[in-house]
């Protein structure tokens, strides 16, 4: 067989494992502008997707007045030019607070079954939406008990009052948390990353990557994949929790939630998507660099200087520049609408 054809028998094989992963349930005729063979994220029923929904998902997404004192936005710990993360080891909220962990990227979360590092019960993005907006460990946003502030704000503006009625004819436009975490959670959806140069030479395309990289590729699967797997390359969508090095203190990861002793240290794989991009790493920031990263992995102890600089140059491949420069994702233009 000639390599190209077997090439581009590799690339729809690939293509077909992935849309058989990613299989969702009948969804409308939503357009997502997905690369070929990649299939929709799931969504849930009592949520459909429309393009007035994902517009006002948007504008909340990026408006400050979604936190207590107008100083933060969803978009403050959330950057699109840092993959949808934050450049802190953790990031305070309004009043001051520490932050308690890491901020984890947004690309295809929409796949993800479990949406915080330490707790599998969070499992839809309508509940994890409102967490920071309305938690207290830690106070983030600052609206706990003070929702009505929130909703009566953004009644108050003709704007958000038409969008609402476009996003939700069918609750007579209705101006709620429920509603506002609906439309965040569409827009979440469609973040979506699946255009790095490595998703690119994946499909047959034509692409540059260095000697370095293709040598850390094949370092990447046998000892990274189990983890960090299929092209999510995270295992979030199982979910499952993990703990990758020790000793540890302090923050105790799933066993927190669960009690259980097992659990303490573990923590829900973040998503390698953008990585090189969304320094500093793990649960809490620890880490400033990938090699640092890397080197907290037990699986990584035996590796030498040359195996890390590899692994470190393959994962610069799964950046994608089209997702972090998309004008979709991106601040929306003051007023209403397109």
């Amino acid at each position: 067989m000639r390599l190209d054809l077997y090439g581009k028998v590799l690339a729809l094989v690939a293509g077909l494992l992935l849309t058989a992963a990613f299989a969702p349930p009948v969804l409308s005729g939503f357009d997502w502008k997905l690369p070929a063979g990649v299939a929709p994220p799931p969504v849930p029923a009592d949520n459909p997707m429309s393009d007035a929904k994902v517009a006002l998902g948007r504008k909340l997404f990026y408006d400050a007045d979604l936190s207590i004192d107008g100083t933060m936005s969803c978009a403050t710990c959330h950057e699109q030019r840092r993959g949808f993360t934050d450049g802190n080891a953790t990031h305070p909220g309004v009043h001051g607070d520490p932050g308690r962990r890491n901020i984890q990227t947004l690309a295809n979360v929409g796949w993800f079954r479990a949406l915080t590092w330490g707790d599998g019960s969070v499992t839809r993005l309508e509940d994890q939406a409102l967490i920071p907006i309305t938690g207290t460990k830690p106070v983030e946003m600052g609206l706990s008990g003070q929702e009505a502030v929130l909703t009566s704000r953004l009644a108050g503006q003709a704007c958000y009052r038409r969008m609402f009625a476009d996003a939700f004819p069918e609750e007579n436009g209705a101006l709620t948390m429920t509603t506002i975490a609906k439309a965040l959670a569409a827009f979440e959806r469609t973040l979506v990353s699946f255009d790095s140069p490595h998703d690119r030479r994946k499909r047959g395309e034509a692409v540059a990557v260095s000697p370095e990289a293709l040598r850390g590729e094949r370092l990447f699967k046998p000892r990274c994949a189990s983890c960090h797997a299929g092209p999510l390359f995270t295992d979030a969508d199982k979910p499952r929790f993990h703990r990758i090095d020790a000793p540890f203190s302090g923050d105790q990861g799933l066993a927190d939630v669960t009690g259980k002793a097992a659990d303490k240290g573990r923590f829900r794989t973040p998503s390698l998507r953008n990585v090189a991009l969304s320094d500093p790493y793990l649960h809490d920031g620890s880490a400033r660099t990938l090699e640092q990263a890397i080197r907290r992995h037990r699986v990584a102890m035996r590796l030498g200087d040359d195996e890390i600089a590899d692994l470190v140059a393959f994962l610069h491949t799964l950046t994608d520049e089209r997702f972090v420069t998309d004008p979709r994702f991106a601040l929306p233009k003051p007023g209403c609408g397109a």
